[in-house]
């Protein structure tokens, strides 16, 4: 298994935080464990080059995914199988980011993944092929970032709720909403409504993602960790508020998701960069 996280150009900055390559490759005869992946604050676009990946319904029915995948704002958890010969290519936007980019309101992506070709066209599969081509990751890196540099041009402009977005997310989601939306030079329903369309959730359910987000990351990389220190690394008031999230994001408490993660060696979040 190997990772590894790129910064992209500087013309790329405001609005993608990382550019993460994760190949992985398996003897075709052992067994390919399913993965938890809980819903996270940041949307994402993924290129899948070799094996595609399935994710498991709640009837338990495997379905495969597009080998190229747009990802905006999510609130359910996604089991994911990959395949033995696994190399994925995640860019993942800063808050707003998406928007900014593709001009579509984010409230009409939540919990939803869409073929980037039926949001951007055919030039994705175009990119998708050029990919499959390219064996130096840093080529690889360079391909995607073309592809994003062309949207500059139809992009909307950064705006003071990009920001005052972007310190929520840096603290964890841990600062009061009024106070955000007074640094957007926003009231509250401009702010919640901005949030609306540039994030896709309601400000005070985006904190509570955050926070479960940065809870669940930190279980991933630190299993030794009690629940507890988790709960109060994470800004939880109690353990009450941080099993009432897990059970809403997650599907399952903090215990059993434990166990989820012990029936699989991969940690898909661990390098994930919000």
């Amino acid at each position: 298994m190997e990772i590894k996280t790129y910064i992209p150009t500087n013309a790329l900055q405001a609005y993608v935080q990382s550019i993460m390559i994760f190949g992985l490759t398996t003897e075709q005869t052992s067994s390919r464990p399913i993965n938890p992946f809980p819903p996270t604050p940041q949307h994402s676009l993924f290129f899948y080059l070799r094996d595609p990946i399935q994710t498991l319904s709640s009837t338990n029915d495997l379905t495969v995914s597009p080998s190229a995948l747009l990802v905006g704002p999510q609130l359910t958890r996604v089991d994911i199988q990959m395949g033995h010969q696994h190399l994925m290519i995640h860019v993942g936007f800063k808050p707003g980011g998406l928007h900014q980019l593709i001009g579509v309101p984010m409230h009409q992506l939540i919990d939803k993944s869409y073929s980037v070709s039926d949001v951007l066209g055919s030039e994705a599969d175009d990119v998708l092929e050029q990919l499959r081509n390219t064996t130096d990751w840093r080529q690889l890196v360079a391909v995607v970032e073309r592809f994003l540099l062309k949207k500059l041009s139809h992009h909307k402009q950064a705006e003071p709720f990009d920001r005052a977005i972007s310190a929520l997310l840096l603290h964890n989601g841990n600062l009061p909403i009024d106070d955000v939306a007074a640094t957007a030079c926003l009231s509250l329903k401009q702010f919640e409504r901005k949030c609306k369309e540039r994030i896709g959730l309601p400000p005070k359910l985006f904190a509570r993602l955050i926070r479960f987000s940065n809870a669940y990351r930190i279980r991933e990389t630190n299993p030794q960790l009690s629940w507890s220190a988790i709960c109060y690394e994470s800004g939880y008031f109690d353990q009450m508020h941080l099993i009432r999230d897990f059970k809403e994001f997650a599907g399952v408490t903090p215990k059993t998701i434990t166990n989820d993660l012990n029936n699989t060696p991969y940690r898909l979040q661990a390098n994930i960069q919000l």
